[in-house]
């Protein structure tokens, strides 16, 4: 990541500040895991077992722990800490219940936590190609972050996104493989997921979908996409709308608070007090493109209150 200062046309170039210890960036991402990821710190340095987890977190969206791990090297195996860390987490949930109603205050039990959700993020200065080549799988349940610190105070932050649509498990054939294993327990949801999870699902309904999801992204270039379990959420710092796609019908939230959002059509639900999935107390639908104008001032609302 190459960073400048912009002085009327030109450019000058902000030096790096590298990182001299593998503490200071743990340090520094625990004191802001609600920032750069949108995470619930939990805890650092997790003993369980022979091992040492950097820090745990939990993700109060998807109800799922998160593992985070930095990495100064770069000679160690992203796959083999990666599944031996989410293995130890799968068979020993209670431990880490534990852990979170001790240092959170909190009631937790064993089902309030979707087990199946749970990942690994990586954070490093730098990854090399092998590392990076060694989870370009579409399910692997691992991030890869980037940081990169400059002379000016500013702290650069950037996901290496996968590309490929191998499924990792068709590469191992032993059952007893530790891959094998958390596979059967962890899912990576993604956008196939959610598109082929009805195959009733006509490819109208489809087509509606990546033309309502290419108007949000078109929002901003701050706009992120991530794929839960039963949603997809778009985000700007936190989840501003989320959608659930049905077999004729696209249902759209918008994440404000009762009373925040302008809807003078009288087009959306309050669902403040009802059970529903996704993060907003208003609901709306979409069943054709003749409703995307309308839904999207009602979302656009929400993207410039989450700035």
């Amino acid at each position: 990541m190459k960073l400048y200062n912009k002085k009327g046309y030109t450019l000058s170039g902000v030096m790096s500040d590298p990182f001299k210890l593998e503490k200071d960036i743990q340090v520094l991402v625990e004191r802001n895991t609600s920032v750069l990821f949108g995470l619930e710190f939990v805890k650092s340095e997790m003993k369980i077992d022979s091992f040492r987890l950097d820090t745990l977190c939990f993700d109060k969206e998807s109800k799922a722990f998160v593992i985070i791990e930095y990495k100064k090297g770069r000679n160690f195996s992203v796959i083999d800490q990666g599944y031996t860390y989410l293995s130890l987490l799968l068979n020993n949930k209670a431990e880490f219940i534990l852990e979170y109603n001790e240092n959170m205050n909190g009631n937790l039990r064993r089902e309030d936590v979707d087990w199946s959700q749970s990942r690994i993020i990586f954070v490093s200065p730098r990854f090399t190609d092998y590392q990076k080549h060694s989870v370009n799988f579409d399910n692997i349940p691992f991030e890869l972050w980037e940081i990169t610190r400059f002379k000016n105070n500013t702290i650069g932050f950037n996901k290496l996104e996968t590309t490929s649509e191998v499924d990792i498990n068709s590469t191992i054939t032993d059952e007893s493989n530790v891959v094998k294993k958390v596979s059967k327990e962890v899912v990576t949801y993604n956008e196939a997921y959610h598109l082929e999870k009805s195959a009733r699902r006509p490819d109208w309904i489809k087509e509606l979908y990546f033309t309502l999801k290419e108007r949000i992204l078109g929002l901003g270039d701050d706009v992120e996409c991530k794929f839960q379990k039963q949603y997809i959420a778009f985000y700007r710092n936190r989840p501003f709308t989320d959608l659930i796609i049905h077999n004729k019908r696209i249902v759209v939230m918008i994440n404000l608070k009762k009373g925040q959002l302008r809807d003078p059509l009288n087009k959306t639900e309050d669902v403040s007090e009802k059970g529903h999935w996704g993060n907003g107390e208003y609901r709306t639908e979409v069943s054709s493109l003749d409703d995307l104008e309308y839904v999207m001032s009602l979302v656009k609302q929400s993207y410039l209150h989450h700035g």
